[in-house]
């Protein structure tokens, strides 16, 4: 009987090591690469699309496109969490593309139907008529799917992705969770830079049928290729809801608040063997897994009220989460500076942007090509030849820790901003000597070249520090968190989109006053967007230390502190047998 019992359990081992691997990473990384080809695709043209065909003037039209990319950002924390507390990641991934799918489709419905938006403008009457109440409900709800559809698939598919990959007992687990964060993020890139040039592209020259048919299209390749491995891969299953346990935890240590704690007296609620006793960091949350009464746990080992008594593995999550925020706040100034990019559009339309001698010359806002470019050409540079030649000159794994990449994209980012202040004065000075202060159309004798130093820098800041920080969020959470890790970079990008325009009006408002115009004027010659770059640079100089003060804080981490122990048990047994 016990041998069959054994057979059984070595059938399910193999079956469960036999699932996952590298085979599957084609799916999932195609599956977000196509969603965010096909949801970017929409982005740049959308505001034409909304003044031509919806008639909608370009204040509201402005509104309406920041609102849909503050909720495609700020969508993930929702999927992470229902992902984590009760779906999976399968299922929420699943669901976030059909979203996706239909939000697209009806997008694209809005331009085969006549009756979904305003009929064309009377050219004798010189009248236009506003779209009615069910044609703009109709508009807003395609924009709500897709923004439901991020929030379902980004978060969650770095999470799977890495879950395929991750086996603790590899010796070189971390080099290959490492490279797949890499090579994840450079299949991103690629995906919003084919956006960004293609499909504009078709959109300006084949129209808004065509032009929005494709991203649909793309977002069906998405979902198929992604359940059509649905058998390869390695499906985790949810066991709570951490949202709530997050809250069980705030209230019983709330209530526990007055006791004191003494180690050597107390119980801590261990569910199984496998937990730890609690860590001494944020030890006020430790009073959640205290146990006061020994009737709070019934015989199976299950608290009797878990808004009495949490376990210690609960109080570690969310202790986990807490820890990781400063460094993550610390990562908000970077997102900040690469979100500046409308003002080099402006720039670049008032410069020379032909190739040579060539007629042909760059579209002013294909530029972000050099940020993308960059950080696909890093990754490949720094997974397949800077990180194997250092290896084998110093004949053993080279790897650079997170906190340090996170450091070094900060710096590149100042210097990313420096650059662009010193361009944009050398730009408006030349506009100044040539007599064309009062034309921001003119186009001054200076090539818009200029202008890709400061795109490459920005690309290799991300290339570093994005890539660093999903990393460390997913090295540092627990497993049962892992959606949260990979939203957490996603929902920074949203709050630095905020912050971004915060900093915008408060140096408007302040520069502004008993002056016609300020630094920020809508004629780029008499304004002094240099001067509003430096302060960005005086802001991410500031940023660095506050970065250097949080790494600080937080310690080693996971990687760190796996270096450590091997050294620290050496030390040991050299104690031992000396």
């Amino acid at each position: 009987m016990r041998e069959e019992v054994e057979e059984v359990n070595h059938q399910t081992h193999l079956s469960t090591r036999n699932k996952g691997g590298l085979i599957t990473m084609p799916f999932i990384i195609a599956n977000e690469a196509f969603e965010k080809m096909g949801s970017y695709g929409l982005v740049p043209n959308m505001i034409v699309y909304l003044m031509n065909d919806y008639k909608i003037g370009v204040a509201k039209g402005t509104n309406i496109l920041f609102f849909w990319s503050a909720a495609s950002n700020f969508a993930p924390i929702f999927g992470a969490f229902l992902s984590d507390s009760y779906l999976g990641h399968f299922i929420t991934i699943g669901l976030g593309s059909l979203f996706s799918l239909m939000g697209m489709f009806m997008m694209w419905l809005t331009t085969m139907v006549p009756q979904l938006k305003p009929p064309p403008c009377n050219q004798f009457l010189e009248t236009c008529k506003s779209p009615t109440h069910s044609q703009f409900a109709f508009l807003i709800f395609a924009f709500i799917l897709i923004s439901i559809g991020s929030g379902g698939v980004r978060p969650c598919s770095l999470a799977f992705g890495a879950q395929q990959i991750n086996h603790k007992n590899n010796p070189n687990n971390k080099r290959a969770i490492e490279s797949f964060f890499g090579w994840y993020y450079a299949a991103s890139a690629v995906a919003v830079l084919i956006a960004f040039t293609s499909i504009v592209y078709i959109q300006d020259h084949a129209g808004w049928k065509i032009g929005f048919g494709v991203p649909a299209l793309l977002m069906v390749l998405s979902v198929l290729l992604f359940f059509v491995a649905s058998s390869l891969y390695v499906k985790i299953k949810v066991e709570k809801s951490l949202f709530t346990s997050f809250l069980q935890v705030i209230v019983v240590a709330y209530k526990n608040r007055g006791i004191v704690i003494a180690p050597a007296d107390m119980f801590h609620y261990l569910q199984n063997d496998s937990d730890n006793m609690p860590t001494e960091r944020l030890r006020f949350l430790n009073k959640a897994c205290i146990i006061r009464n020994p009737k709070d746990v019934k015989p199976e080992g299950i608290a009797s009220n878990p808004w009495r008594l949490c376990t210690v593995k609960q109080v570690e999550e969310l202790k986990s989460l807490i820890r990781v925020l400063p460094l993550w706040s610390s990562g908000l100034m970077m997102s900040i500076n690469v979100s500046q990019s409308s003002f080099p559009v402006l720039q670049a339309n008032t410069m020379d942007r032909h190739i040579s001698t060539s007629t042909f010359q760059i579209p002013a806002g294909s530029f972000p090509f050099f940020t993308m470019a960059t950080i696909a050409i890093w990754v490949v540079l720094y997974d397949r030849i800077i990180i194997p030649i250092t290896s084998r000159i110093l004949q053993k794994p080279v790897h650079l820790n997170v906190k340090l990449r996170m450091g070094i994209g900060l710096i590149v980012s100042t210097l990313a901003m420096v650059v662009s202040a010193i361009v944009e004065h050398l730009r408006r000075r030349k506009a100044i000597e040539e007599g064309l202060v009062n034309d921001p159309r003119a186009v001054v004798n200076m090539s818009a070249m200029w202008l890709v130093p400061q795109y490459c820098l920005h690309g290799l800041a991300e290339a570093l520090s994005a890539i660093a920080q999903n990393e460390f969020f997913y090295s540092e959470l627990p497993e049962s968190m892992s959606s949260v890790a990979g939203s957490l970079f996603l929902v920074g990008m949203g709050v630095a989109n905020l912050l971004a325009s915060v900093i915008l009006s408060t140096v408007e408002k302040l520069t502004k006053r008993n002056v016609e115009e300020g630094w920020i004027a809508t004629n780029i010659n008499r304004g002094h967007y240099d001067y509003y770059y430096w302060v960005l640079v005086i802001l991410s100089f500031v940023n660095l230390f506050y970065f250097v003060g949080c790494s600080w804080a937080y310690g080693p981490c996971v990687d760190e502190r796996l270096k450590e122990e091997p050294k620290q048990g050496a030390d040991e047994n050299l104690e031992r047998h000396g």
